[in-house]
């Protein structure tokens, strides 16, 4: 399986968002076999938590599913550049791949408006890969955008 087919994926998750912005995420695990570990999508509308961000909620269903919050060797799928709250929730659990879709101007964390996962000393910082299936992303958030504008 490759970064497009597990972006597919991921983009199925975030069309499953109808009242909130569309994101989708998942995580799995590379070295077996690419065992998909969790899927989630945008929830903060639905959970009213500001915490509800996919990538967020797939970090937390991944800990709970594997029993440990240590995500070490793991990859997350998101179809869009995480936030700084979720990049530091990313680093903190210790995954060590993230690919993204859309790269977000305003509040990407992988490099667009910040950069914290930027080399550490103290934290390993994942691999990071972005601009997979960059204008499908794009365009499930451009529609929802614009369909909240009519």
């Amino acid at each position: 399986m490759n970064a497009v087919n597990l972006m597919q994926m991921a983009l199925s998750e975030a069309v499953k968002c109808t009242v909130d912005v569309p994101v989708g995420a998942l995580i799995l695990d590379e070295s077996n076999g690419f065992r998909i570990i969790s899927t989630s999508f945008n929830q903060r509308e639905i959970l009213n938590d500001p915490l509800g961000h996919a990538e967020l909620l797939a970090l937390r269903s991944a800990a709970q599913a594997l029993g440990q919050w240590r995500l070490q060797g793991l990859t997350l799928v998101c179809t869009l550049e995480p936030c700084p709250m979720c990049a530091e929730a990313i680093i903190q659990s210790r995954i060590k791949k993230v690919i993204f879709g859309a790269f977000d101007p305003v509040s990407g964390a992988a490099g667009s408006a910040f950069n914290l996962f930027a080399q550490r000393k103290n934290l390993p910082v994942p691999e990071v890969i972005g601009g997979i299936l960059e204008k499908e992303c794009a365009l499930v958030l451009t529609d929802f955008f614009a369909a909240k504008r009519k």
